[in-house]
């Protein structure tokens, strides 16, 4: 198998099949973000292909004969690597790159290279080399001496991991105890969680395509110190900061992991536990670059994504970015009601978001009254702690109590809410 140097930036030729449905122009699109992605892991597209196909071919993908005009291609513009924008089997993937004579890797290959590059925490890290893990134990099988080799490339590096040839018992071992690991994590980060609902703060998560300015709205909102860099998944590691709003309310904002269409199984799986804190999220601030070519698709991608987790019931409200440099965002808010315009880069628009984002949770309220015995000091501590009192009439054995709770407090002082309230 032919390794790619790390002593130059790798060029590539990229591949995109068109099946139906899907049309050129949309092969198009995704190839040009599949170009800024091995941009962002550190190569050049040298040149790209489309291929119009009724369905991929079961051996090689695009079939042996558009493979082997992709060799004399790679051959013409002197290529290192294809990279085709759908995920490849491993057989395909082994059948292309002997057509080839040079490395063949997918779209999800490219981004968990990037994952690799960027991942920083001991959680994010070992989530992502368990990504890796589980993308490269299928295409263990049938490669023999091929895997005896050093060497480095998009695809091929992970933490902890330089040599090609891994043994099949100890890859699986290493899966289980980075399992293991992540699930002590998951556990310590839900009792923290949990800590922290029991403050009754709403928790508000940011999410959005990758580069759409979730990191900017944070650190503007919150300066919160969060790296801000116009590319790609520059961060991964969730970050969370309280927010004071405009009418009292105090929330936890959490930044995510920014998605992209075709966002990799394996990394959805591996960074389930740190995207719990989307699911169970009071609202989601849905950040949208307005200035994309097409940013109701990458809406789109998003919301596939949020599916995927168990977080596409959670409510959201969409907030179009870069107002300051298109006119685009106004025009999307215009067609979507409740959304809102902001420029994150410019600061402007975020009162706006601040005073939408408090109207959104407080309707999440309700007002009810409840009769506590006097007996029951716990409940009306309870009460005062979980929720805004807003009139208390002391009686002879019990006291009337007018607050505003949030569905969870309203189910848990059931038995003592007024009839009728």
């Amino acid at each position: 198998m032919t390794l790619i140097e790390r002593s130059f930036r790798e060029r590539i030729v990229l591949v995109g099949v068109a099946v139906p449905p899907v049309v050129s122009e949309e092969v198009e699109a995704s190839l040009d973000e599949l170009s800024l992605l091995v941009d962002t892991a550190g190569a050049d597209e040298a040149a790209r292909v489309v291929q119009r196909r009724d369905r991929p071919d079961p051996a090689t993908y695009v079939g042996r004969g558009k493979a082997a005009e992709l060799h004399e291609l790679s051959e013409a513009v002197d290529a290192d690597t294809v990279v085709f924008d759908d995920e490849l089997t491993p057989a395909q993937q082994r059948n292309l790159e002997k057509i080839l004579g040079r490395t063949a890797i997918d779209r999800t290959a490219v981004i968990l290279d990037i994952f690799a590059q960027n991942a920083r925490t001991e959680e994010g890290r070992a989530q992502v080399e368990l990504a890796l893990l589980r993308y490269r134990l299928p295409r263990l099988r049938g490669r023999g001496k091929d895997l005896s080799q050093q060497g480095g490339g998009i695809g091929t590096r992970g933490p902890g991991e330089t040599q090609m040839e891994v043994d099949r018992r100890r890859l699986v071992r290493r899966m289980t105890k980075l399992e293991g690991e992540l699930k002590q994590l998951s556990r310590t980060r839900r009792v923290q969680r949990r800590g922290r609902q029991r403050g009754r703060l709403f928790n508000v998560s940011l999410v959005g395509y990758t580069n759409a300015g979730k990191s900017t709205v944070l650190n503007t909102l919150t300066d919160a110190g969060v790296l801000v860099e116009d590319r790609l998944f520059a961060t991964l590691d969730p970050r969370t900061r309280r927010l004071d709003l405009p009418g009292g309310e105090s929330v936890l904002l959490s930044d995510t992991v920014g998605f992209v269409r075709k966002l990799p199984h394996q990394l959805v799986e591996a960074f389930r536990s740190t995207l719990e804190v989307v699911a169970e999220a009071d609202l989601l601030v849905h950040i949208v670059d307005a200035s994309a070519a097409d940013p109701m698709a990458q809406v789109a991608a998003v919301r596939e994504v949020l599916g995927e987790i168990g977080a596409g019931d959670v409510p959201e409200l969409l907030v179009f970015n870069k107002a300051d440099v298109t006119p685009e965002a106004a025009r999307l808010a215009s067609q979507h009601a409740g959304s809102v315009t902001i420029s994150a880069r410019a600061r402007s628009g975020m009162e706006d978001l601040l005073e939408v984002l408090g109207e959104r949770l407080r309707a999440r309220f309700s007002v009810v009254e409840l009769v506590v015995p006097y007996d029951r000091g716990d409940i009306l501590a309870a009460v005062h702690r979980e929720g805004e009192v807003l009139e208390e009439l002391p009686g002879e054995t019990s006291v009337r109590v007018r607050v505003r709770v949030d569905p969870v407090g309203r189910a848990r002082f059931s038995q003592f809410q007024e009839a009728g309230s």
